[in-house]
């Protein structure tokens, strides 16, 4: 039976949550994870997925972004700890906040603006637009519109892995909102029974589209949501990249072993709203300038590297500079990349499949 919990927690106190891990009940980790050289890379790449976002938003509002268009801003340490964790020839596939992923998965900065403002440089030549982004180099398979849809083609993405005899896994994203419809259940149901190489991946930010998860789930502790399916949850701290990486490690470790599919619950937070067009005002200024303040992933991760003595405020700097100059120059590769040719609306319409018989 599902623990009753107050409806009027604050959603940003929830954010500051520690990792937490177990299957019938939480257990609180007493260990501060390791503080490394990687942490560098790590804050580089939150530091890119942050200013790169952030322009987005700006173009977003000049009018070179149609459509829908939903910023990752805070959320940056998940995508980062989590592909820190896996080989390059496993498989990622996300929902519509989706241009972190994109980043971390190593997609040129470039392509990925060019697709948001809809030209032919862009990774689906400017016809998928800031939901539907796809890169089989870099084994990205979207970016998808219909929430919840792409959960049961992450676990088919794990049964093909599987049938093919790799050692590949999946990480499969999507967020609270997500965590509730049906599909979901039913993916988590056939993994199981399968044993798939899948880890599910719940991005926690609080509030799915507009309401609160205290609002809307029955169960909140969403690392539980497996447990009737005997799929093992763990809670993990999303606002700190290296208790995620650690997560990570022995989430990717379970389902390489051959252990089946295990579930994270990225306990996170957004700075923005749903989408560009969301004003947000079912939370109050004070809730997101307390997250803000006090547990953003990235000036975490710089106090890390500071008083470790990894790097000094200068070539934090340096840093800064350099991720500025890479995000400008995919701005303006996106708005100086062509219009795609019209006859690109008919081309990857069908795809003719052969028989064997």
């Amino acid at each position: 039976m599902a623990r009753t919990r107050s409806k009027n927690n604050d959603a940003g106190a929830e954010a500051a949550n520690a990792t937490r891990a177990g299957r019938g009940g939480a257990r609180r980790s007493g260990k501060s994870p390791a503080v490394s050289g990687e942490l560098l890379d790590h804050y580089r790449l939150m530091l890119l997925i942050r200013r790169f976002e952030e322009r987005a938003g700006q173009l977003y509002g000049m009018g070179l972004i149609g459509g829908f268009c939903h910023l990752y801003i805070g959320q940056e340490a998940i995508v980062v700890g989590l592909q820190a964790a896996i080989s390059e020839n496993d498989r990622v596939i996300t929902g519509y906040r989706d241009h972190g992923h994109m980043l971390a998965c190593g997609m040129d900065p470039k392509g990925v603006m060019a697709e948001l403002t809809g030209r032919a440089g862009g990774y689906s030549k400017g016809k998928g637009g800031s939901m539907h982004m796809f890169s089989q180099e870099r084994n990205f398979y979207g970016g998808h519109g219909v929430v919840g849809a792409w959960v049961p083609l992450g676990t088919g993405l794990a049964f093909a892995e599987k049938y093919n005899g790799t050692d590949n896994i999946v990480l499969t994203y999507f967020g609270d909102g997500a965590a509730n419809q049906g599909q979901v259940y039913e993916s988590f149901n056939m993994a199981e029974l399968w044993s798939l190489p899948v880890v599910f991946v719940v991005e926690n930010n609080q509030y799915a589209m507009g309401t609160s998860v205290t609002r809307s789930s029955a169960q909140t502790e969403l690392y539980r949501r497996g447990e009737s399916f005997a799929i093992r949850g763990e809670q993990v701290d999303g606002m700190d990249v290296l208790a995620v990486k650690e997560a990570g490690d022995r989430a990717v470790k379970h389902c390489r072993d051959g252990n089946g599919p295990i579930l994270l619950e990225m306990k996170t937070y957004r700075y923005r709203g749903h989408s560009m067009s969301d004003p947000a005002k079912y939370r109050s200024r004070e809730e997101v300038r307390k997250v803000r303040e006090e547990r953003d992933p990235i000036d975490h991760a710089r106090n890390l590297i500071l008083k470790a003595g990894l790097a000094d405020e200068d070539a934090l700097r340096d840093i800064d500079r350099e991720v500025r100059d890479v995000v400008a120059e995919a701005a303006t590769f996106a708005q100086e990349s062509p219009e795609p040719d019209p006859s690109e609306l008919h081309a990857d319409v069908l795809v003719e499949a052969r028989g064997h018989g």
